[in-house]
C-alpha cells in the first residue's frame, strides 16, 4: 500500500480545495463487506493531476463529473485523477468494503454473551480509505454528510445529530468542515442513556449486554461531562462547536479513546463489570476529559501535517489532568500522572528511538514515520513541557494565547509555529526561545543537588545535566519532632535552573531536599546523601503525596541508571507501602517492582525472593484494611498478591470459596485473574477454562479464557498458542493480545525457549500479513520479555537489519531491545 507523503499532501492542498462528502453506507449486505457510495464535491484551484484514496474490496464504479473511469486504474489504495480542469468537480464512488476485526477502518464485532452485532469506524490517520473514497489528509477539510442504512433495531450514531428514515435509513446532521479522519460511525442495537446540558444532547453508549453496569455508572460519567464541559466553557471563549455530545463506549477498541467531533469513541473497558479502584476511576475521568479538550484543540483547530500530533495530544493529555483537579471531585489527578503516567514519557525518551516533543517536519515524512511518533514523547512528555510552561508563563496568559489561536484558526489548520506566534502575542516573554529548548530537543535532563553546611546556614546548588531551563520548587523538609518518622515542611523555594547562585538559608540544612518538589517540570532528579538516608527511614513520612511520588520516581530512575540496587527499592517498599495513604503511589510501586524489578532487573534466580517480598507487602495492606476503610486499597493488594503467588493453596481455596476472607467477594475480574495464576502455576486444567467460561462467557471470558490456554505449562498448549497467533490470522485485536500475554512466562523459560528466536521471523511475517495494529500488538504484548539474555538481543538486533519489516514493528522491536539492553545493564550494575 502507497503511504502519503508530506510533499504528496502539501502538493495536492495547493490543487484542492474540497467543500463537501456526501456518504451512503449500507450495513446490511453480509457479514464480510459493507456497501460504500461516496460523492466528493471540490474545486481545483488550476488544471492539474491528483489521486484519491480507497481501500475496496471491490470497486464497483467511479465517475468524475459524470464520466466513468475504469475501476481497474485503482493502483494499491490510490485512484488517479489526471487532467482535472480548473473550476469544481464531482466524484462518484461505490465500492463494497471489508469489516475489520483489527480495530482499524470499520470494526465489527458479534458479542458472544448474546450474539448481537456492533459496528464502528476507527479512521485515523489513513484508515478512513478502509470505510469510503476520500482526500485523506488532515489539512483538506470538508463538511460532511452521512446517511446508514442499517438491520432493524439498531441505533446509527454520528459525528452530527442522527435521524431514522424510512427502511432503516439513518440520516446524520451535515457537520461543520472536519479533517478526514474525524469522520465517524457507530452502530449497533446499543444500550443508551440520554440528557441535555447547556442545550445540548448528551448520550452513553455501550454493548446491551454492558447495560446495567453504564446505568450503575451513567451518573458518575455525566457529571464529570458536566463538569469538563463547564470548566472548558469558562478558560474557552470559542463555544463547542458541535451540535451533540456522544460517548459511545465500544467493544475491541485499540486506543483508549478517539475524539471524533460529537461521537467521543471509548474502549468499553471504561464501562466497569467488576470492582475497580477510585484511581480507575479517576483514569476513567482523565479521558474524558482528555478527549473534550480535543473537541477545541484538535478538531476545532486541525494540525496541517502530522509532526504537529503533539499539539493535538499534549494539549488534551495537559488539560485532561488540569480540568479534572480543577472541576471534579479528583484534586489529586497530578500524582497518578507524576507517578503513573509520566514515566511513559521518561522512558521513551532514553531510548534510541527518541524524537522532539515537536520534530523537524522533514522527519515526519509520511504517514507511516507519524504513526511512530504516538509514544510517551507526544503525550506524556508534551504535557509535562507544557505544564512547565504554564508554571513559567503564567495561566492567564497562557489561556490568553490559546483563545487567540482558536479565534485565529478555528474550523482550520495550524502549525506549531501558529501556536507559538499566538501565545507570543500574550507576553512579553520570549516563547519562541522557550520552545527551542523544550520542544526541539531530545532526552531528559538529570538535576542533582549538593547541599552544604556551614556556620548555622546551609546552602544549595543544583547541577543540570542537560539544556533545558527549568521552573521548579525545592522542597525543604525536617524530621517531626513529635512523631517519628514522619517529615515537616519548612520551606518551598521556587528556583529557576541554571541559577545564578543562591545565598546561605538560616539554620541547619534539612533533614531532606527534594528537587522539583509539586512536579511542575520534566527532568530526573537525585538526592543528596543525607536526603536518601532519611528517604530510605521517612519515605512514607513525607506529608504530600506529589513529593512522595517525585521521591519514588528518583528512586526508579537510579535503578534503571544502575545507580541503586533492585533490592534496595524493593526493600523501600517493603518498609513504605503498608504506611502509603494514596492509592495511585501504592499502585505505581508496586506495578513497577513486580513488572521491572522482580520479572527483568533481578535474575532469575532472586525473582523468588523478589515475589516473597510483594507478597508480605500485600499482607501488610490486607492486615490493615480488613476494617473496610479502604476497599480501594484493599482491592488493589488483592491483586498484586494474585500475580505475585508462587504457590497455589491460597488462590485455589480463595477461588472455591468465592471470596478473599474479610473481602472482596470474587468478581469475574478477580476470578479469571486467579485462574491465570493458576494456569502459570500448573494447578488449573482445559476444563476448569472451560467451566469458568461457561460462567462468563462474554467478550471479556474469551479473553480471560484466551490468556489462561496460552498460559498453561504444557508443550501442546504452547503449539496451540503459537499457532493461533502467528500462523491462523483468525484472531481479533483483542483475542490476539490476551493469547500473546500469556504465552510467555518467567516461571516457564526452560518450556518456551525454543519459541525465543522463533519469534522475531514470525513476528515479521505476521505484520506484513495483517498490518499495523497487529504489528504494534505483536510488538508489545508478544515480544519475549523474560528472555533477558545476551542470546535474546543478539535475535532481535539481527533481525532489525531486516529492511521490509513493517515500520509499526520496527520500532516496537527497537524499543524493546533497548530495555532488554538497560534490564542487562542494570543486572550487571
Amino acid at each position: 500500500m502507497s503511504v502519503l507523503t508530506r510533499d504528496e499532501a502539501q502538493t495536492r492542498a495547493q490543487l484542492l480545495d474540497v467543500h463537501r462528502y456526501t456518504i451512503d453506507l449500507d450495513l446490511t449486505t453480509g457479514e464480510e463487506t459493507f456497501d460504500s457510495r461516496t460523492v466528493i464535491h471540490f474545486t481545483a484551484r488550476v488544471a492539474g493531476d491528483t489521486f484519491v484514496e480507497l481501500k475496496p474490496a471491490v470497486l464497483r464504479s467511479v465517475t468524475l463529473d459524470g464520466q466513468p473511469l475504469d475501476p481497474e486504474s485503482l493502483v494499491e489504495n490510490r485512484l488517479a485523477l489526471t487532467g482535472l480542469s480548473a473550476g469544481d468537480h464531482e466524484l462518484r464512488v461505490e465500492a463494497d468494503m471489508r469489516y475489520s476485526r483489527t480495530g482499524e477502518g470499520m470494526h465489527r464485532f458479534t458479542d458472544p454473551s448474546d450474539g448481537e452485532t456492533y459496528v464502528y469506524t476507527q479512521m485515523f490517520m489513513e484508515d478512513v480509505q478502509r470505510v469510503f473514497a476520500a482526500f485523506d489528509q488532515p489539512d483538506l477539510k470538508a463538511v460532511f454528510e452521512l446517511s446508514v442504512t442499517a438491520p432493524e433495531g439498531w441505533t446509527v450514531l454520528g459525528n452530527g445529530v442522527a435521524t431514522r428514515g424510512e427502511n432503516g435509513t439513518w440520516t446524520c446532521a451535515p457537520t461543520p468542515p472536519l479533517a478526514t479522519y474525524f469522520a465517524a460511525v457507530a452502530a449497533g442495537p446499543w444500550h443508551s442513556v440520554r440528557t441535555e446540558h447547556a442545550g445540548l444532547p448528551f448520550g452513553l453508549h455501550c454493548r446491551r449486554a454492558l447495560a446495567p453496569y453504564l446505568d450503575a455508572d451513567a451518573e458518575e460519567i455525566l457529571e464529570i461531562t458536566r463538569q469538563c464541559y463547564d470548566r472548558y466553557h469558562e478558560k474557552f471563549e470559542e463555544p463547542y462547536p458541535f451540535d451533540s455530545y456522544d460517548q459511545a463506549f465500544v467493544p475491541e477498541f485499540n486506543a483508549g479513546a478517539m475524539e471524533n467531533p460529537g461521537l467521543v469513541t471509548f474502549r468499553d473497558e471504561f464501562i466497569y463489570r467488576s470492582a475497580v479502584t477510585d484511581t480507575e476511576r479517576q483514569t476513567r475521568a482523565m479521558v474524558i476529559a482528555h478527549e473534550m479538550a480535543h473537541m477545541w484543540f484538535g478538531d476545532l483547530v486541525t494540525l496541517k501535517w502530522w509532526d504537529d500530533i503533539w499539539l493535538n495530544e499534549s494539549f488534551a493529555e495537559y488539560m485532561g489532568y488540569q480540568t479534572l483537579t480543577e472541576a471534579t471531585r479528583f484534586t489529586d489527578t497530578w500524582v497518578d500522572f507524576g507517578i503513573g503516567r509520566k514515566s511513559w514519557g521518561y522512558d521513551a525518551d532514553q531510548r534510541p528511538s527518541t524524537h522532539p516533543v515537536a520534530p523537524d517536519p522533514d522527519a515526519v515524512p509520511d504517514t507511516s514515520s507519524a504513526m511512530l511518533n504516538f509514544d510517551g514523547i507526544s503525550y506524556a512528555k508534551g504535557a509535562s513541557a507544557l505544564r512547565q510552561l504554564v508554571t513559567w508563563l503564567g495561566e492567564k496568559d497562557f489561556l490568553a494565547g490559546i483563545n487567540t489561536h482558536f479565534a485565529r484558526h478555528k474550523f482550520g489548520n495550524a502549525t506549531l509555529a501558529d501556536f507559538i506566534d499566538s501565545l507570543a502575542g500574550a507576553t512579553d516573554r520570549d516563547v519562541h526561545a522557550w520552545a527551542d529548548s523544550w520542544l526541539r530537543t531530545t532526552g531528559v535532563d538529570t538535576l542533582t543537588p549538593t547541599v552544604a553546611e556551614s556556620g548555622g546556614t546551609w546552602t544549595l546548588t543544583v547541577a543540570r545535566d542537560g539544556s533545558r531551563p527549568h521552573r521548579i520548587a525545592v522542597g525543604a523538609y525536617d524530621a517531626d519532632p513529635v512523631a517519628p518518622g514522619r517529615l515537616v515542611l519548612r520551606d518551598r523555594l521556587d528556583m529557576d535552573v541554571p541559577q545564578n547562585g543562591s545565598g546561605p538559608r538560616p539554620g541547619r540544612r534539612p533533614a531532606l531536599v527534594v528537587l522539583n518538589d509539586g512536579d511542575a517540570s520534566y527532568a530526573k532528579v537525585r538526592l543528596d546523601a543525607t536526603s536518601w538516608d532519611t528517604a530510605v527511614r521517612s519515605l512514607s513520612g513525607i506529608p504530600d503525596p506529589l513529593t512522595r511520588a517525585v521521591v519514588w520516581n528518583a528512586a526508579r530512575d537510579m535503578v534503571r541508571d544502575g545507580e541503586l540496587a533492585p533490592t534496595a527499592y524493593l526493600e523501600a517498599a517493603r518498609a513504605h507501602l503498608p504506611h502509603e495513604s494514596d492509592l495511585a503511589v501504592v499502585q505505581g510501586v508496586l506495578t513497577f517492582a513486580a513488572d521491572q524489578v522482580a520479572d527483568r532487573y533481578l535474575p532469575a534466580d532472586r525473582r523468588p525472593a523478589a515475589l516473597g517480598t510483594l507478597r508480605a507487602v500485600c499482607r501488610d495492606l490486607l492486615r490493615r484494611t480488613e476494617d473496610g476503610s479502604d476497599p480501594g486499597l484493599r482491592l488493589t493488594a488483592v491483586r498484586h498478591f494474585i500475580d505475585a503467588a508462587s504457590q497455589p493453596e491460597t488462590l485455589q481455596e480463595w477461588f472455591a470459596d468465592g471470596s478473599v476472607p474479610g473481602g472482596p467477594e470474587l468478581d469475574p475480574e478477580l476470578r479469571w485473574r486467579i485462574l491465570y495464576r493458576l494456569a502459570v502455576l500448573g494447578a488449573t486444567d482445559e476444563s476448569a477454562i472451560d467451566a469458568e467460561l461457561d460462567r462468563d462467557p462474554s467478550a471479556t471470558g474469551q479473553e480471560g479464557a484466551a490468556r489462561c490456554r496460552a498460559a498453561l505449562p504444557t508443550p501442546e498448549a504452547k503449539a496451540a498458542a503459537w499457532q493461533r497467533l502467528f500462523t491462523t490470522d483468525t484472531l481479533s485485536n483483542y483475542l490476539f493480545t490476551a493469547t500473546a500475554q500469556g504465552f510467555w512466562q518467567p516461571e516457564q523459560a526452560d518450556l518456551v525457549r525454543e519459541y525465543v528466536p522463533r519469534y522475531f521471523p514470525d513476528a515479521v511475517a505476521l505484520a506484513a500479513r495483517r498490518g499495523p495494529a497487529i504489528a504494534e500488538a505483536a510488538g508489545r504484548y508478544a515480544f519475549p520479555l523474560h528472555a533477558v539474555d545476551a542470546e535474546a538481543l543478539a535475535l532481535g538486533e539481527d533481525r532489525l537489519r531486516d529492511t521490509d519489516m513493517l515500520p509499526a514493528l520496527r520500532r516496537k522491536l527497537a524499543d524493546q531491545l533497548d530495555d532488554l539492553r538497560r534490564a542487562l545493564s542494570v543486572r550487571t550494575a
